[in-house]
């Protein structure tokens, strides 16, 4: 049954994020973009959310997966003074290999933790 498990997860994922746009539009329509600190930490929430969807979509290790993390990894080159340092850092190596893989299933893990401790910020501005 793991083929469910994963099939529930990814599916989970994507109910998620219909669920944050919910939210973002709700906040849009509220006026809740007035209230700046809260605003801001739930747009760094959303760019943690987006980050552990992506390296999750690279996990699986199709071709998708391979040329999705090529492509968006190498996004991080446009970064001024440091950033090849940082694609290589992100890699694990030189190439998208498997060093990358292993990074990205750690990211995974740990950063839905990072999530929801970081969650709670936002609560003490309202």
């Amino acid at each position: 049954y793991g083929w469910m498990l994963r099939n529930i997860h990814a599916n989970g994922a994507s109910f998620f994020f219909i669920c944050i746009n919910m939210h973002i539009g709700r906040g849009i329509y509220y006026g809740s973009y007035m209230y700046k600190e809260t605003w801001n930490i739930g747009v760094v929430l959303l760019f943690l959310v987006m980050a552990t969807a992506f390296v999750g979509y690279v996990l699986p290790w199709g071709q998708m997966s391979f040329w999705g993390a090529t492509v968006i990894t190498n996004l991080l080159s446009a970064v001024p003074y440091m950033g090849d340092t940082l694609v290589q850092w992100v890699w694990g190596g030189f190439s998208v290999d498997k060093a990358t893989l292993t990074r990205f299933f750690a990211f995974h893990f740990i950063l839905p933790f990072i999530i929801s401790g970081a969650t709670i910020v936002p609560l003490m501005f309202l």
